[in-house]
């Protein structure tokens, strides 16, 4: 986990593309609404497939799947609201006969709210992670890394830890660009 944080650190603070970071915080969230089954393990295969930063989607994932019980709720009654759609009906009871698919669980609740509400969500995740990140790199994080705060921070053994292997990996980084 420390080596996921310092690696979104490196990523926030370096030349890694806002898009390539704002993705994964999108995947991230889209990862931690769905539960964990055949469809999320499909869902995480694919994520490979395309250009993210992986560190961002997996702390985003973690933190969203320590606060899930929270938006179980939520996700339970959207998923009510979508699998109770009548126009849909037809197209689910294919799919429920289709020999495997049943195997995903599409037709559980939380499933199919937390589906729903991670490819609703994914856009605006996307944009809005996107328009923050630049503002943090050219207004916030000059004044994090001055602050008195931080300075004192620092001296704790773990944070110590951390900031080694943060100023590692960005030195890896520029190295390879």
């Amino acid at each position: 986990m420390i080596k996921a944080i310092a690696k979104l650190i490196v990523a926030l603070n370096g030349n890694v593309k806002a898009s390539q970071i704002a993705a994964g915080f999108a995947w991230g969230l889209l990862l931690a609404l769905v539960p964990v089954g055949i469809i999320w393990v499909v869902l995480f295969i694919v994520s490979f497939f395309f250009k993210h930063n992986h560190a961002s989607k997996l702390l985003v994932m973690a933190v969203f799947k320590l606060i899930g019980p929270l938006t179980a709720i939520p996700l339970d009654l959207l998923g009510w609201e979508i699998l109770h759609i009548e126009a849909l009906r037809p197209g689910l009871t294919v799919l429920y006969n289709t020999p495997l698919v049943p195997f995903t669980k599409f037709n559980n609740t939380l499933v199919a709210g937390g589906l729903a509400a991670g490819i609703v969500l994914w856009i605006p995740v996307y944009c809005i992670t996107r328009a923050l990140i630049p503002l943090y790199r050219n207004t916030l994080a000059p004044r994090i890394r001055e602050s008195r705060f931080v300075k004192a921070v620092k001296k704790v053994p773990l944070i110590s830890s951390i900031a080694k292997a943060v100023s590692s990996l960005s030195d890896v980084h520029k190295a390879v660009n």
